[in-house]
């Protein structure tokens, strides 16, 4: 069989051209009797096609890293955005990154986060407002919110929004402690704001806790002693422990209630008894400090921040033993000398040793902006000895 010497097409012995390549065959047949040899080089053509994929594959790589490293500078960039509280923008920045690189979940959850910092900052802008109106429940209202939206979110910025929320919390609590202040509130509110002024984490909210303790300890104070006065020691005793709970370590309320004690052990013992006990046992000593034994250091009226009659004084122990329950007895008088009221208030501490000096202080509720119009005079001390 016959065939095209050039690209292997069979030929007939009488035809002169190839039927499919077109060229002119050889005249001497033996020629037509073989195919032509393939080229060698089909041989190379595989390792030609694995290099250019391979190359190809390398440059898809350095495209992939490429994008890569771009998403993660946008990353960055979008932390840093968000950290100055720029949450807008950090979104943004965010879906950049997700768009060179779509297989980041950090940046899908870092978008899902913005759209929650944004509400969040959207809640402390309103509650800003609303505080600004003096608004303060629907203030808290707007905090109250995003306080259950970053529970399972941590990092710097959630650390940021957190303590912005609280600083609103508390700047919002204590304004409206404030207000409420102004309005002069009861006893038995004071004591509710109390633990409402207790409950705020701020310098401003610990001088305003001090401030409202205070007028409870002077309140207290006040009340249990004109009840100790009246020999209702139960009532006293009642009003001095109730006070106590919100001043634990008051030391004007402590040395009263020490005094009710010793009042109503006074009471409970025959004074005739105890006063023959003293003479047989000390009847030197007792006349030594019977009319000495206490001096009377200053006295002095002055007015308190609502403008109530505040009597204060010192006196200093001049006897040679022990001495304790010291009541001051006083008058108070008009610039003409006439007796406007009367009144007694325990020295405290309630026990003096020799040359130590004791205070006294008492609150009329009842007398308000009279204080250039009074004088005091102590008209009698008395005193207890061990």
């Amino acid at each position: 069989m016959f065939h095209c010497p050039y690209c292997g097409t069979k030929v007939r012995d009488n035809e002169s051209y190839c039927i499919k390549c077109g060229k002119q065959l050889p005249e001497d047949v033996h020629n037509r009797l073989t195919k032509p040899a393939r080229s060698k080089k089909i041989w190379f053509l595989p390792l030609i096609i694995f290099a250019l994929l391979s190359l190809s594959i390398g440059f898809l790589h350095l495209f992939l890293e490429n994008q890569t490293a771009q998403a993660k500078d946008l990353y960055s960039n979008a932390e840093k955005k968000a950290s100055e509280g720029n949450y807008k923008k950090a979104k943004t920045l965010f879906e950049e990154a997700l768009k060179q690189k779509e297989n980041f979940p950090q940046a899908s959850n870092a978008i899902e986060f913005m759209d929650i910092a944004m509400q969040v900052q959207n809640n402390l802008d309103n509650a800003a407002k609303y505080l600004a109106k003096q608004e303060y429940q629907k203030a808290l209202q707007h905090i109250a919110e995003t306080d259950s939206t970053l529970k399972n979110y941590n990092g710097s910025v959630v650390k940021k929004l957190i303590n912005e929320i609280v600083l609103m919390k508390n700047t919002i609590k204590t304004d409206q402690l404030k207000n409420q202040l102004e309005e002069e509130p009861s006893i038995d509110q004071l004591k509710i704001l109390l633990w409402e002024a207790e409950s705020i984490e701020s310098s401003e909210a610990e001088k305003i806790t001090t401030n409202i303790r205070n007028q409870i300890i002077n309140y207290t104070y006040s009340k249990a002693s004109k009840q100790l006065n009246k020999l209702h020691f139960s009532d006293a005793e009642i009003l001095v422990k109730d006070g106590l709970v919100y001043a634990p370590d008051s030391k004007k309320l402590n040395s009263l209630q020490t005094a009710i004690d010793n009042e109503r052990v006074a009471f409970e013992t025959a004074q005739q008894r105890r006063i023959e006990s003293a003479i047989s046992k000390a009847e030197e000593e007792r006349k030594q400090n019977k009319n000495d034994a206490v001096k009377l250091e200053s006295v002095k009226l002055q007015e308190n921040k609502q403008d109530k009659l505040v009597v204060k004084g010192k006196v200093k122990s001049v006897a040679t033993i022990p001495i304790n329950t010291i009541l001051v007895e006083y008058d108070l008088l008009t610039k003409n000398g006439d007796k406007f009221k009367a009144n007694e208030v325990y020295v405290f501490p309630d026990t003096l040793y020799p040359n130590e000096t004791g205070e006294f202080e008492f609150t009329h509720f009842d007398i308000t902006g009279k204080a250039k119009e009074l004088k005091v005079k102590v008209s009698k001390i008395k005193w207890y000895t061990e």
